[in-house]
């Protein structure tokens, strides 16, 4: 598995093409390559000819442009998404201290709630079946007092794409996380281990244990790759495998 290719299926194989789907995309931690797996997904399920969108609905680290707030990562999300989305719709809840989003709401004197957010979801959905929703951090970075984006996840009804970042902590991490998506009453449909630079020992072995142990299928190895585009990623995935939960 060293190349790769040993956890890599055809992106276009095994769902039929209609539009209805949607995955939360969470993550081990901050980090981990949450976007770049979405931009994959997105395109391997575009190449089966969805109407794919994308959402980011918290993001910390917002640059101060003349249009608002904007973040890097949902930018991306948004010009990725086989409809046109004002970016308000794409990215809710904008921060510009790259610090937790609560946090960061707090200063700025707002509340992030969780309805304004699964509406803005429901007006995605109505212009694009396939809404792919990407979480900021980790499963359970609050919202606000009460709820976390594990909360969220549940209010839209999605079931969980994890992305593991493949370092040193990652099955403790993992498999964490996978007890809280269950135990919040989510299904994961499947896993996506992406590699992250740095030094790494028996990356196959970590690979094999996490299969052995999550109970969801492993959707893809993304490699360690110097400027994935969301075509290199989706060559690595097989969305098929959601399918198959």
């Amino acid at each position: 598995m060293r190349s790769g290719t040993r956890y890599r299926s055809p992106a276009c194989s095994g769902l039929p093409v209609t539009d209805a789907c949607g995955y939360f995309i969470t993550g081990t931690d901050t980090g981990v390559g949450k976007t770049t797996v979405t931009l994959g997904l997105m395109q391997a399920l575009q190449q089966q000819g969805r109407r794919v969108a994308a959402m980011k609905p918290v993001a910390a680290g917002c640059e101060v442009t003349p249009d608002g707030l904007r973040n890097e990562d949902a930018l991306r999300l948004q010009q990725a998404s086989s409809v046109v989305l004002d970016y308000d719709l794409v990215n809710p809840c904008a921060f510009a201290p790259p610090i937790a989003p609560h946090i960061g709401a707090g200063a700025a004197g707002e509340t992030m709630e969780l309805d304004k957010l699964v509406n803005k979801y429901k007006e995605i959905k109505r212009r694009a079946g396939c809404v792919l929703v990407e979480g900021a951090g980790g499963w359970l970075v609050p919202l606000n007092a009460r709820q976390t984006l594990a909360d969220l996840a549940q209010g839209l009804g999605l079931e969980v794409v994890l992305v593991v970042g493949l370092r040193l902590g990652c099955l403790n991490h993992a498999l964490l996380t996978a007890e809280s998506i269950r135990a919040h009453g989510c299904r994961l449909a499947g896993w996506v281990a992406n590699r992250l630079p740095g030094e790494m020992t028996a990356v196959d072995a970590n690979i094999e244990a996490l299969s052995a142990r999550l109970g969801c299928p492993l959707v893809g190895y993304v490699p360690l790759l110097a400027r994935p585009s969301a075509a290199e990623v989706a060559g690595h995935l097989s969305v098929g495998a959601l399918a198959n939960t």
